[in-house]
């Protein structure tokens, strides 16, 4: 007979998401999470698997909360879009200029993509899901008259895409906001109409 669960899974599971958004995957020790989550061992193992299914699941979740927060800057009217665009592009670089912390999708690639099937699928899903959504906006400012009238929005959201991973280093190595805005500008200017 299985023991009924006395915590809450969403509650661990969010302390498991920021202890490996805070150190990484390979700086995460199993005690790290015991300690973030207040379970023990058999606690974890039995509720979320081994230290790189928590990974997964932890990962799954930023990639959720990632894609929510982009739809929710970028939704709005097709006239707009372009400003909606160069608003989220802002905001992110204010948030790599401030932060250390990074982004967990740019440390899972950096650590552990290659080693682990599932992990190279979460993260390959979310930059497709990442891209649709970007298109969808840059579909929008091309039938408002806002892009060039030739332009290719895949590739167009994937150069936008590859611009804010590009910000985020640059802004946790050190690169001061003006020059990020510069980027911004520069990204946008190959857009617009």
């Amino acid at each position: 007979m299985t023991r009924k669960r006395t915590f809450d899974e969403e509650v661990a599971l969010e302390a498991i998401r920021a202890t490996f958004w805070d150190r990484g995957y390979a700086a995460t020790s199993l005690d790290d999470i015991m300690q973030a989550t207040g379970l023990g061992k058999g606690s974890l193992y039995a509720a979320f698997g081994n230290k790189r299914r928590m990974f997964e699941l932890a990962l799954r979740r930023y990639c959720s909360g990632l894609l929510a927060d982009a739809k929710h800057q970028l939704r709005g009217p097709d006239a707009g879009a372009m400003r909606r665009l160069d608003a989220y592009l802002r905001r992110m670089s204010g948030i790599f200029t401030s932060s250390k912390r990074g982004c967990l999708l740019s440390k899972a690639v950096a650590e552990v993509v290659g080693e682990d099937d599932k992990t190279d699928e979460i993260v390959l899903q979310c930059f497709q899901n990442f891209e649709r959504v970007l298109a969808e906006l840059l579909t929008q400012a091309k039938r408002a008259g806002e892009t060039r009238p030739d332009l290719n929005v895949r590739q167009s959201a994937n150069l936008v895409m590859a611009v804010i991973r590009g910000m985020e280093g640059m802004g946790k190595g050190g690169v001061g906001a003006s020059t990020l805005k510069g980027v911004i500008k520069s990204t946008l200017d190959s857009i617009a109409a």
